[in-house]
């Protein structure tokens, strides 16, 4: 799987200067819907309801040097930043789910939530 750039920044960001930019990050995204299903006892089976909901999770996987690793951090700590979705081509406010980073190889994994709005 090839390898692409990713870019995130944070909520008070006012410039495109304000993006960081990581170079060879494996991104995938996980879409699911809401459903919830009633069960109907004495009838038929049951009903699936597709509440129209969907979540989005994107995992990004890379390298990421110490003074990046700050400044992410400062964002994981402090609101909602903005990614850029490579997959449909726009700019999605996200929560951190998670981040794991290595100090010594340098590695991350970050684990990013849509918010809808």
């Amino acid at each position: 799987m090839p390898s692409m750039d990713f870019f995130i920044r944070p909520a008070t960001a006012r410039t495109s200067a304000d993006w960081i930019r990581f170079q060879n990050a494996d991104i995938s995204v996980r879409i699911a819907r809401r459903i919830t299903r009633t069960v109907v006892r004495g009838g038929e089976g049951d009903d699936l309801h597709d509440e129209g909901a969907e979540s989005a999770v994107y995992t990004v996987r890379g390298l990421m040097a110490m003074d990046l690793y700050k400044q992410v951090i400062e964002m994981f700590r402090g609101g909602q930043p903005y990614i850029h979705d490579p997959f449909e081509e726009r700019d999605v406010k996200v929560v951190f789910g998670s981040l794991e980073y290595d100090g010594t190889s340098e590695e991350f994994t970050f684990e990013l939530y849509e918010d809808k709005d």
